[in-house]
């Protein structure tokens, strides 16, 4: 588990300096090395324009190099240097400008004075510079030549998508984001680790009972893209999903649930975290800030909460230079990975059972029960008793294992005990 650490930790590297957005090349970059550790990956375009319900495709942006010439000649705000010295989306600008007019069209942080910020302005023409607080404190009047080489034109928005069949038509969704600059915990710890879990569900999983639906787009406008062209059949056919972001820090573990907050995932998601991570924090949806917002939206309703590590919007270094390699660790993203894999497992094993007897069923004949009865006889098999106890086939083993007080995981293995001694049977819905 720690080389598996270490390698999406090396990935987070290999992705990191790239400039990515919500459409251009630094997408496309980003998905076709996702390709080489998924070659099912694939890579679907939407032109320019496409409505997407109240939406609508933008206009594609691509950028080759950015920065401030001062009056002194020095080279400030190097997009080659940190691609976060830019502001997203920015028109191409090639001009003498004063400090004041520049000003207007600078971004820093006060209070965090040594980190450049992420801005964005995706749907506005506007043209900006990030900056640290330090250094636009020392700008003195003159003449600054402001370049930005970009391009904006029509084009197209790209996303991943991978189908892993399974026994069942019914589907698990994970979707996750890589639409966001060099930031390691806010934007690539995502969608490394989950592409590590489809690894895992197709090199490891055999016997997979659902069909897994995982997609790697940008934030908003690519769900909203993708739900525009898919959400009739997701709607019929997803049993739960998660929302995969900021899962490689080593601070904590966090929650936000569905709108409802009552579905399968909400269950297994608080089960799993409660029994693993127990200091986790939960939030509200009203906390909500990424892509659940669009799959629990009304009409759309997916079965969709966020595990999590540290929240986005939680940690002082979100959306700034700060949240770099270092805050993000192999450490951080095994630990997350360990949480999703460990719910999805949960999910692939949540059924309704009933005995087939009336009564306790003799189990000293078959082997699972102490033959010699006493004070702690009834210790040692609690949590099988337990267990037929509430296997009435109305309540379903995620219920059962929330009622006993122990993880499902543990009570997977009195499940399957009883069920090779037929004391135990799936109710088929």
């Amino acid at each position: 588990m720690v080389n598996l650490g270490i390698k999406m930790h090396k990935l987070c590297q290999e992705l990191f300096p790239i400039c990515r957005s919500i459409t251009g090349n630094g997408f496309r970059e980003s998905l076709i090395i996702l390709k080489r550790y998924m070659p099912n990956l694939n890579m679907i375009e939407v032109p320019s324009g496409t409505k997407c319900f109240d939406w609508e495709v933008p206009r594609e942006w691509n950028i080759k190099d950015a920065y401030i010439i001062t009056p002194d000649g020095e080279k400030i705000c190097d997009f080659k240097k940190s691609n976060l010295h830019v502001v997203g989306y920015s028109i191409p600008v090639r001009k003498i400008i004063t400090l004041d007019e520049l000003q207007e069209n600078l971004y820093s942080i006060p209070d965090q004075p040594n980190a450049v910020p992420y801005v964005t302005s995706y749907y506005q023409d506007k043209w900006g510079f990030c900056i640290t607080q330090n250094e636009r404190d020392v700008l003195k009047p003159g003449k600054y030549h402001v370049v930005i080489d970009s391009e904006l034109k029509a084009g197209y928005l790209t996303y991943g998508e991978l189908i892993i069949p399974g026994k069942s038509e019914k589907e698990i969704f994970l979707s996750s984001y890589l639409c966001h600059p060099s930031m390691a915990n806010n934007e690539l710890s995502g969608p490394v680790v989950t592409i590590f879990i489809a690894k895992w569900l197709i090199d490891e999983f055999e016997n997979r009972k659902y069909t897994y639906r995982i997609i790697i787009i940008p934030e908003t406008i690519g769900a909203i893209t993708y739900l525009s062209r898919n959400y009739k059949k997701m709607k019929k056919s997803i049993i739960a999903g998660f929302n995969v972001t900021c899962i490689g820090d080593e601070r904590s573990y966090s929650y936000i649930p569905s709108r409802n907050g009552n579905t399968l995932s909400d269950k297994v998601a608080l089960h799993v975290l409660k029994h693993s991570c127990p200091d986790f924090k939960k939030y509200s949806f009203l906390d909500r800030g990424s892509d659940e917002r669009q799959y629990c939206s009304p009409g759309i309703d997916l079965p969709v909460c966020s595990i999590m590590r540290t929240k986005y919007g939680c940690y002082p270094e979100y959306h700034t230079s700060l949240d770099d390699l270092e805050l993000v660790t192999p450490t951080g993203l095994i630990g997350g990975y360990n949480v999703l894999k460990k719910s999805i497992e949960c999910l692939e094993c949540v059924e309704i059972l009933r005995t087939t007897t009336l009564c306790e069923p003799q189990l000293g004949k078959r082997g699972l029960y102490p033959t010699v009865s006493t004070k702690s006889s009834g210790y040692q098999v609690k949590d099988m008793m337990n267990l037929l106890a509430y296997a009435d086939g109305q309540r379903s083993t995620i219920e059962i294992a929330e009622i006993i007080g122990i993880p499902l995981w543990e009570l997977k293995k009195n499940i399957e005990k009883l069920k090779k001694e037929g004391i135990l049977e799936v109710r088929q819905r």
